[in-house]
């Protein structure tokens, strides 16, 4: 029987190898000739290109429009929407000190008394904060509806109380503030709190027990209406058997008047004042001093953090 062949064809493949594209030339780039294209697009790619982004973009701005008018349709620019203890601030109101050099994170006073740069930037600070109280034509509405209260004429509708800086003492512009003579003046206000009523200790026999003894004797001399106050004490917190603090005294009262409360925004507002005076602090010697605020509904807590109803600062006179 004959012997069958089988013929196996012999498969060859070939590979094609991408060739190298042809380099071009940055004008070849800007503007290819041969396909017309530029930057490596046709005119029909950057047509398209372009009303892609341009519909992206319109349909964004038209959306951030549309959430930016919804807020503002929530806003009053007279009143906050949430109010006391539904609002980030809380009912809480904090105290703040000037002077402060607004580039210092450090709550301290220090300078030099004989040295009349060095008092006349503490000087300045304190003018620069003083001077919508001195001239109320630095206010809106140029101060035409501050009125002159008292605890018997309190605000009419519309209207919010003067402070009067001519009643200052020896924390008066004329007496330096006090500050070239190393006994220095601290002005304290109460944050404002849009609202807020303070609920004050008219009764003498419901004082705190942790309150100063000079503080409730003060208080105990007043009539009655006076006491509406929100008391203010500043006592040396220096760990030192020397008194280095020496004698406080307060301007124009001890207190921030009820007259001026509630803040409610109103035109040509302005935050009481306390002028504290270091009448004879100990020169050389670092002092940390704390100021409270006495009111019923006032939390107060010391300490270097969260601190309540109270401030800190350092004095150091040299």
């Amino acid at each position: 029987m004959p012997e069958k062949r089988v013929s196996q064809a012999r498969i060859v493949r070939t590979y094609e190898f991408p060739t190298k594209p042809e380099k071009q030339t940055l004008g070849q780039y800007l503007y290819n000739s041969q396909d017309g294209k530029i930057l490596g697009r046709t005119a029909k790619n950057w047509a398209q290109l372009m009303i892609f982004y341009a519909a992206f973009y319109t349909v964004l701005a038209a959306l951030f429009a549309i959430c930016m008018q919804g807020l503002l349709v929530t806003l009053n620019h007279q009143y906050p929407k949430w109010q006391l203890d539904e609002s980030r601030i809380g009912s809480n109101p904090g105290l703040s000190y000037r002077p402060r050099l607004e580039d210092s994170e450090i709550s301290s006073i220090e300078y030099t008394a004989a040295n009349k740069t060095s008092v006349g930037e503490w000087v300045g600070q304190i003018n620069a904060f003083l001077e919508p109280y001195v001239d109320n034509t630095k206010l809106p509405g140029g101060g035409k509806n501050q009125a002159i209260c008292d605890f018997n004429t309190p605000p009419k509708p519309g209207q919010v109380c003067a402070f009067d800086v001519k009643n200052l003492g020896e924390c008066s512009a004329a007496e330096g503030y006090g500050y070239n003579k190393s006994a220095p003046c601290i002005f304290i206000k109460l944050n404002r709190i849009y609202g807020w009523v303070p609920q004050f200790y008219e009764d003498v026999d419901d004082l705190p027990a942790d309150m100063p003894e000079d503080l409730t004797s003060h208080i105990r001399s007043l009539n009655p209406a006076d006491r509406k106050q929100v008391w203010i004490s500043c006592k040396e917190l220096t760990n030192a058997e020397d008194d280095l603090l020496g004698p406080v005294q307060y301007y124009p009262t001890r207190g921030f008047p009820s007259y001026y409360y509630p803040y409610m925004n109103v035109e040509g507002y302005l935050s009481p004042l306390v002028a504290v005076h270091l009448a004879r602090p100990i020169p050389r010697r670092p002092i940390s001093i704390e100021c409270r605020a006495w009111a019923k509904n006032i939390i107060y807590r010391g300490g270097m953090r969260d601190r309540l109803g109270s401030l800190h600062l350092t004095l150091h006179i040299e």
